[in-house]
């Protein structure tokens, strides 16, 4: 059956009838083009109202692969096809993806799913054949070198193992996943009945892949990513037929020169790219054409301050980005004292709750997940400036009322006094402090939907705790807050 591109995917499931469509399907590659199809592939083999009955999805990181192929033998219960996925398959991964599994387990265990963490790990030691005997304390430095030239804290590892002994986990045999799936494959399943894979690598070379290509269809979504001339020319197709899918579905234009300003920014980075068109297109709301302007204005990125990369990162609850600018400001001198990140962090969280009571309140109201920029500039913004109008003559009565208070009881001080400036707070506590510079509080209000007021709260005690362990204890300032950043861009996963 066929190798197709993802370009093709629509004209190939045009008019396709159940029984035409392959009972494997293999879709590779770049991440959003693979979903993507995936997508596409899914609403015409299981439409939306049959999936709670007709559709098994299985994670990929997690899947037993005896009960994904039990699955896909079982007939439906309803009439039509049934469909069994596995979404960001592993199972073409082979020895030299050790480290990208062992920090798999990482990740799991620092969002406390030592569940998950021990499936990870227990993954990767039946591929490479190790027990649980090869990787304790005696051993490890010879027989598991990849964890010892990686992590330096063993605890976590340790825990992992320890939950696996306490819950008679076993590590999997050294046989194949992926020839059990073929050999199923090869059997062929009933009628009717699909798998669908989803992976970001495969092994050509692999029987698994060859017997899929034989027996089933796969769809290519690789985008090279090499800075050669010829993969550069590839990377730059997909992000201008991105571009253009995102502009016809918005009714939009965009220039050359607007495009290749967008690309200087991202590079190849169709995750970004679309990202920044969707900021865009709400930006110059019912306006049709995007300019250079609208870029540079909105997207723009100056390396003179990283700080704000970071903490852009962290309030987008992206952990991969705020590990990796955390650790570039640590080692690159661009800051004199990591305090300076951790107060960094507060004062973006700190915003966010007074944005966060904002929303909350009636005023608030006029504000929701997915507001355009035009709605927020004609609806939300003067509620904004009525609220912070507000909130200062509050701060004002308060104060006066205060000094009143204080004049009674020393009145003789009351000569001495000058008048007093509005307190810091009065300013620090207002959402626009420019009502003329109206996107960075738009571009705030989307960040605190990412988080509850509880979570924010959280995030605030985090970084209390984070502040008294710098300070006191001489503990790793960089353990300390990669401690505080995953707990806080954890919160609600």
């Amino acid at each position: 059956m066929p190798i197709i591109n993802y370009k093709e995917l629509e004209k190939y499931i045009k008019d396709k009838k159940e029984d035409q469509f392959a009972p494997v399907v293999l879709i590779y590659g770049e991440e959003l083009l693979y979903k993507e199809a995936f997508e596409k592939l899914l609403d015409v083999m299981v439409p939306g109202a049959g999936r709670s009955l007709n559709y098994d999805p299985f994670e990929g990181s997690t899947e037993d692969i005896h009960e994904v192929i039990a699955r896909v033998n079982t007939f439906s219960l309803l009439s039509g096809m049934k469909v069994v996925s596995i979404i960001d398959s592993r199972i073409f991964y082979s020895k030299q993806d050790e480290e990208r599994i062992l920090e798999k387990a990482k990740e799991e265990y620092d969002k406390n799913d030592i569940k998950k963490a021990s499936k990870h790990l227990l993954s990767l030691l039946g591929l490479l054949n190790l027990s649980f005997e090869d990787v304790d304390k005696t051993n490890r430095s010879k027989t598991f070198k990849i964890f010892t030239n990686k992590f330096s804290d063993e605890k976590w590892f340790d825990e992992i193992i320890d939950y696996c002994l306490e819950n008679s986990l076993s590590v999997p045999s050294g046989q194949d996943k992926g020839k059990k799936l073929q050999e199923a494959i090869e059997k062929g399943f009933p009628k009717g009945n699909h798998l669908i894979i989803t992976t970001d690598f495969v092994d050509k070379r692999k029987s698994l892949y060859k017997s899929i290509e034989k027996n089933g269809m796969i769809i290519d979504c690789f985008v090279p990513k090499g800075d050669r001339r010829a993969d550069k020319i590839v990377q730059e197709e997909v992000l201008n037929e991105k571009m253009k899918s995102i502009l016809t579905q918005n009714d939009k234009t965009m220039g050359q020169s607007a495009y290749m300003a967008m690309y200087k920014m991202t590079g190849f980075d169709l995750r970004t790219f679309s990202s920044n068109m969707d900021k865009l297109i709400s930006y110059v709301g019912e306006r049709k054409n995007i300019t250079t302007k609208d870029v540079e204005y909105v997207l723009k990125r100056t390396k003179k301050d990283p700080i704000y990369e970071f903490t852009n990162a962290v309030t987008d609850k992206n952990i991969e980005r705020a590990l990796f600018y955390l650790n570039s400001l640590l080692t690159g001198g661009e800051i004199d004292h990591p305090l300076q990140l951790l107060a960094a962090i507060v004062n973006q969280v700190r915003k966010l709750l007074i944005i966060k009571d904002f929303t909350e309140s009636s005023r608030g109201s006029v504000w929701f997940a997915g507001c355009r920029y035009n709605h927020f500039q004609s609806n939300v913004m003067p509620e904004i400036i009525e609220h912070d109008r507000a909130f200062l003559k509050h701060m004002d009565d308060w104060e006066n009322m205060l000094s009143e208070e204080m004049d009674k009881d020393d009145e003789n001080q009351k000569k001495g006094r000058k008048k007093k400036k509005k307190s810091k707070a009065s300013t620090d506590l207002i959402i626009a402090k420019n009502p003329k510079n109206t996107y960075p509080v738009f571009m705030m209000l989307q960040k605190s939907d990412k988080f509850t007021k509880n979570e924010l709260i959280f995030a605030l005690e985090c970084l209390s705790e984070a502040d008294l362990r710098l300070k006191k204890t001489g503990q790793n300032p960089k353990l300390v807050l990669e401690d505080a950043l995953i707990k806080i861009c954890m919160t609600g996963t």
